[in-house]
């Protein structure tokens, strides 16, 4: 079986943690969608193209898909740019584009192709960056940023960001500069606040104190919470959550199915599904460890970071750590973009790995 994945470009760990993860997610979700079967296979469509999308990207040397990434990142910002223009609005926020009869977010696109970006330019000068190279690795990092979230989308933005920021730390910037930016950043976060909409306001005010709201915008994490305890340490089974069975948790099937999974499954059951995360998330950076050059190692390492940014930023929300984001779980949750975004990621971290020659060690 191993040199059948070989030939085809496909890592066999990785692909079994991935395959492990999906199969829970649509056991999760015939739940959470109410045990509708129409909402299955809507999703299992959506994984099929993931997956098409992650094999294709498999066959691609990380050397041809280097000599594509100002390209890419090229068509990321036109794209966002053309949502100003041309871009759906839904919710309050212009965030689409319609493309024939297909819609999408071109947001999610920059969650690939920013990383490449920033690794493609310091890999070029070389690691760990000097202070020139890190303005303009920032430069790169801000403008995607900034189209972002004026959509407005802050949850996007915040994992683009941490998408960059992940390559500029694997590639060895210095602990005093990382604590220097950490500190500058956190004297910026009250100016951040003048510069938020409304409802991200109230989010935050919400996260400090649910209760003030609790049948409007506290809602959302009040019974998320109420969900995850009441299911204790095995859940209340399969199907019986009534929490999300009644309908009191919104959005149980897409940003807060991490609750259905709590109450239905338990402590244990979450533990299960944390496992699966770390195991892939490590097959990830194994492989990012053993790249062949800089930008390999780079690219593979970042999006296996990102992967753990999607999983922690969604459980803090839904169990009230962090305001609510909009951020859906990594192949859990009901719905199509991130899908393919995440698993046309794998498909890159594959291609490192099958890709490989036997180079001289640089150091990492």
């Amino acid at each position: 079986m191993r040199p059948i994945l070989s030939q085809l470009h496909i890592d066999g760990p990785l692909l079994a943690g991935l395959t492990l993860i999906i199969a829970m997610g649509l056991v999760v979700l015939y739940s959470a969608g109410g045990q509708n079967m129409d909402v299955l296979l809507r999703q299992g469509v959506r994984i099929g193209i993931g997956l098409a999308v992650m094999f294709t990207l498999a066959q691609i040397s990380p050397q041809t898909l280097r000599s594509w990434t100002p390209w890419l990142y090229a068509i990321g910002i036109g794209l966002l740019i053309a949502v100003f223009f041309y871009g759906d609005v839904g919710k309050g926020a212009q965030r689409w584009l319609k493309i024939g009869g297909m819609r999408f977010q071109p947001s999610e696109f920059m969650k690939i192709a920013l990383p490449l970006m920033v690794a493609r330019y310091l890999g070029d000068r070389g690691i760990p960056p000097s202070w020139p190279n890190l303005i303009v690795a920032a430069t790169l990092i801000l403008i995607p940023i900034a189209m972002i979230f004026i959509q407005p989308d802050l949850g996007t933005a915040i994992l683009i960001g941490a998408s960059g920021l992940f390559v500029i730390f694997l590639a060895g910037i210095s602990w005093r500069i990382l604590g220097g930016l950490t500190l500058a950043g956190a004297a910026a976060a009250p100016v951040l606040w003048f510069f938020m909409y409304d409802y991200q306001r109230r989010r935050i005010l919400t996260l400090l104190d649910p209760e003030r709201d609790p049948l409007g915008a506290g809602w959302h994490i009040i019974q998320s919470k109420v969900a995850i305890g009441s299911g204790g340490l095995y859940g209340k089974g399969w199907l019986n959550g009534t929490q999300s069975q009644l309908e009191f948790l919104p959005e149980r099937s897409t940003d807060f199915i991490f609750a259905v999974i709590g109450e239905e499954f338990g402590l244990m059951g979450l533990l299960l599904l944390l496992g699966l995360y770390i195991y892939v998330i490590v097959r990830g950076l194994q492989i990012a460890a053993g790249g062949q050059d800089i930008y390999s190692r780079l690219v593979a390492g970042s999006l296996s970071l990102i992967f753990f940014m999607y999983i922690f930023v969604n459980a803090a929300m839904v169990i009230g750590l962090i305001p609510v984001v909009g951020i859906p779980l990594p192949l859990i949750s009901y719905g199509g973009t991130s899908i393919v975004t995440l698993l046309a990621g794998f498909g890159i971290i594959m291609s490192v790995q099958t890709h490989r020659k036997m180079f001289r060690h640089e150091g990492f």
